[in-house]
């Protein structure tokens, strides 16, 4: 296949200046061990098949209609499950786009976007897509988030919790901290893994994540996604939660650009998952059950590993050779994430996967080991 050449002169300046956000590898393989992009191991609930599947059935009448422009079944299920009000509840294509949503409804040009130096690297695509000035603030030498670095003027704060790479958590009392110092700006707390996180035995918290505290707070916007914990990567759904006005600018934002986010397919499902707890509440256990032995595993091999809520653990081999060992992993069918960045360039990522796949992880991993790797 020839080299395709590509010709800019008809494109915009904008376009052109564009560095867009490079995703997780997704290799196509037999017998693969893919560990690199944090997908839940386990399939959805059955639910959700069967919502899709009436959908599906009905497709003479239904899918020549267009679907129901706020999703208003889902938005009504996810405000039932955090006792909110629906209008507290916003949804969108994947938590991407509902990030995109709130750079562009509140980070000003005028004042920057504070975030951790070490984080989700799509944030600095959204601020210079969008033109805003991102300003990111270093990690502490564990790799956790101190409030006090964020004491700056700035439009927002953006913060993945728990962090990614990381995994670390940032507390509920050091979320209100931000809150409150920044009242005039609007905090984002990105929980994409929110649900893997466990509440400490000795906190008196009932919950860690940020939606607690919106009604406490009118700057707190969080959002979520049905990617990780709801196994639902595919279907591409997204949710942020916060103060009315916040949820009313989002939606005057979406309805600017893309007024019907989510389809018919997508809104029958998520509201299948959402309605489905017993299922959610087992398989996010198993997860954190996998990821609990995993990590035990890893220690007994000499790596380190940093205290994860994530479906993720980052670790570093005792030698600090993590692209070696990426690469050997690879050898034998099995992809981890390894980022060659400042800071975390000895360090690896690495998904919980089913009870077989950590197995023949660490099987490899200890045959590396054997082999000076």
């Amino acid at each position: 296949m020839s080299e395709l050449k590509i010709d800019t002169r008809l494109w915009s300046s904008k376009a052109r200046n564009l560095s867009p956000y490079t995703p997780g590898e997704q290799p196509q393989h037999d017998n693969l061990c893919k560990l690199n992009t944090n997908e839940n191991p386990f399939p959805p609930s059955p639910k959700v098949g069967e919502a899709i599947a009436k959908v599906l059935e009905r497709q003479a009448d239904d899918l020549r209609l267009y679907p129901a422009p706020e999703s208003d079944e889902l938005r009504n299920a996810l405000a039932g499950l955090y006792n909110l009000d629906v209008n507290q509840v916003f949804v969108g294509n994947g938590s991407d786009e509902v990030l995109a949503l709130v750079f562009a409804s509140f980070f000003l040009k005028e004042r920057p976007v504070l975030a951790p130096d070490i984080s989700y690297s799509f944030y600095p695509v959204y601020a210079h897509t969008f033109g805003i000035e991102l300003v990111q603030i270093a990690l502490d030498a564990d790799f956790s988030i101190s409030p006090d670095a964020y004491r700056q003027p700035c439009s927002g704060i953006i913060i993945a919790n728990p962090n990614a790479p990381t995994g670390l958590l940032l507390s509920l009392a050091d979320i209100s901290k931000l809150a409150s110092e920044h009242s005039n700006s609007v905090i984002v707390i990105d929980e994409a893994y929110i649900d893997f996180a466990q509440i400490e035995a000795d906190s008196s918290d009932a919950t860690v994540s940020a939606i607690s505290l919106i009604n406490d707070y009118d700057n707190i916007l969080v959002t979520q996604t049905f990617s990780k914990s709801r196994s639902l990567a595919g279907l591409r759904v997204g949710m942020a939660f916060g103060n009315a006005s916040l949820i009313e600018a989002l939606t005057r934002m979406k309805n600017s650009f893309n007024s019907y986010p989510l389809d018919k397919l997508a809104q029958a499902g998520a509201t299948a998952s959402v309605l489905d707890v017993e299922y959610f509440e087992q398989t996010r256990q198993q997860v954190i059950d996998l990821r609990e032995s995993l990590t035990a595993d890893l220690i007994a091999l000499d790596y380190k590993v940093l205290p994860s809520h994530a479906n993720f653990v980052f670790v570093r081999p005792k030698e600090g050779n993590a692209s070696a060992v990426a690469s050997a992993l690879r050898e034998q069918g099995i992809i981890v994430r390894h980022f060659d960045k400042p800071r975390i360039n000895e360090y690896l990522r690495i998904t919980v996967g089913t009870a077989e796949q950590n197995e023949r992880l660490i099987n490899a991993l200890t045959t590396l080991r054997a082999m000076s790797i």
